[in-house]
């Protein structure tokens, strides 16, 4: 990668006032799939780094449904960004094949040896660092 990368500025939208259950999940997930089509190709960031971003530090684990569940949505999802902390394919199997993770990674210039990205750290997007509001 060359030169610093851009910071991106977003307009996010504001939280619901509707606290049902499953509307806080719909909107949780919404804000995970904005976060991730924010994610350039190329680069890749953690379940984790948008679960802190968006707040909920704890909520890694919901970031990797939201993107299991992101499979189905239009505009597409790029999910196969988004890794876990090691820069582990950990959720390769939700994809259309065991592979289409890798490929698509590799589709970007994206080196993976045994699951894992190489050179993780210089590829490594932090929304936190990465978005301006």
């Amino acid at each position: 990668m060359k030169g610093k990368p851009k910071k991106i500025t977003v307009k996010m939208n504001p939280p619901s006032d509707d606290h049902t259950p499953d509307n806080k999940l719909n909107g949780f997930f919404n804000d995970v799939f904005d976060i991730v089509r924010l994610i350039p190709p190329g680069r890749v960031t953690t379940y984790g780094a948008i679960a802190r971003y968006l707040g909920t530090a704890l909520s890694a684990r919901m970031v990797g449904w939201a993107m299991n569940a992101s499979h189905r949505m239009i505009p597409p999802i790029p999910a196969h960004r988004v890794v876990n902390r090691n820069g582990m394919l950990s959720g390769r199997m939700h994809f259309e094949t065991p592979s289409t993770m890798e490929e698509r990674l590799l589709g970007e210039g994206i080196i993976v040896k045994d699951n894992i990205i190489v050179s993780f750290e210089d590829l490594f997007w932090d929304p936190s660092i990465e978005i301006e509001i």
